[in-house]
């Protein structure tokens, strides 16, 4: 399974792939505020790749549950600075996490290879003709609502059923506006939208989802309802995110999305090498 960004091949089928988080905000939920400076974004991304990150995602709007939404100017305020020294610098693809026409334009003109789009790109129509013309990679992510909203007692007649529609029906719409089939990424959006419950059944059931032949992103680190089962702050959610890595890569996840880049990715190899064996 290999997804081409830009110049970079990334092979899927061979091993789990690491994509490293990166918060270039004041406000998110586990490190908000800490990587704002391009200096020490960069030597962060930098730290991450040589920590086992295959792709390095930066965000520049928390979409934490209640995070305000911020407009496009302090938006790449925030991106292009740290940008344009990291797009340079890094060994693998940059991904950056936005669903603003705008946005996404300006970035993927600094060399960006991949848009992650946590409203699946239901948010700015413009966006998946941008993307084709930039021959650039997508993440389409499954969200009930927006960040305002989403955990509003999130209810689904049916789960997994439920996002398997969402996914036929934004796949087919990316393919029709001229995204190539290889460069398409479904992350079913854990957290967004979910109860506890909800998040638990993705995991458990992820490998429904591989009915589309696409890479799965997994991304699951630190997040709430680790910390209400195991009644943890964020800063000690490490061994409940490596339980989530786990089990999603024996569940069908070609890529984890995570915080703690060098734990994970031991977690990773060695849940890869168990996976290996006849």
């Amino acid at each position: 399974m290999l997804i081409k960004c830009g110049n970079y091949n990334l092979d899927l089928g061979k091993r789990t792939h690491i994509m490293g988080i990166l918060n270039v905000t004041p406000d998110s939920f586990s490190d908000g505020g800490k990587f704002l400076e391009p200096g020490k974004a960069v030597k962060q991304a930098l730290q991450m790749v040589e920590d086992g990150a295959d792709i390095i995602d930066i965000g520049a709007e928390s979409s934490r549950p209640g995070a305000q939404a911020i407009d496009v100017e302090e938006e790449l305020e925030r991106l292009l600075p740290i940008l344009r020294l990291l797009v340079k610098k890094l060994p693998v693809p940059v991904s950056v996490d936005t669903y603003k026409y705008p946005v996404a334009q300006a970035v993927l003109d600094l060399g960006v290879q991949i848009i992650n789009d946590i409203t699946g790109l239901r948010s700015d129509p413009p966006m998946a003709d941008l993307i084709a013309r930039y021959d650039a990679g997508l993440v389409l992510m499954h969200m009930l609502g927006t960040p305002q909203n989403m955990q509003d007692n999130p209810h689904y007649a049916a789960l997994m059923p439920g996002l398997i529609d969402f996914f036929k029906v934004q796949i087919d719409y990316a393919l029709d506006r001229g995204i190539s089939a290889a460069k398409i990424i479904i992350d079913p959006g854990i957290g967004f939208g979910k109860t506890i419950r909800h998040n638990l059944q993705i995991i458990k059931h992820l490998d429904r989802l591989k009915i589309f032949e696409k890479p799965i992103l997994l991304g699951a680190s630190r997040k709430s309802f680790i910390g209400k089962i195991l009644n943890l702050p964020v800063d000690q959610r490490e061994e409940g995110t490596a339980a989530t890595v786990t089990y999603g890569i024996l569940q069908g996840a070609n890529i984890v999305r995570v915080h703690d880049v060098k734990a994970m990715s031991r977690v990773v190899r060695m849940t890869d090498a168990i996976m290996s064996v006849d």
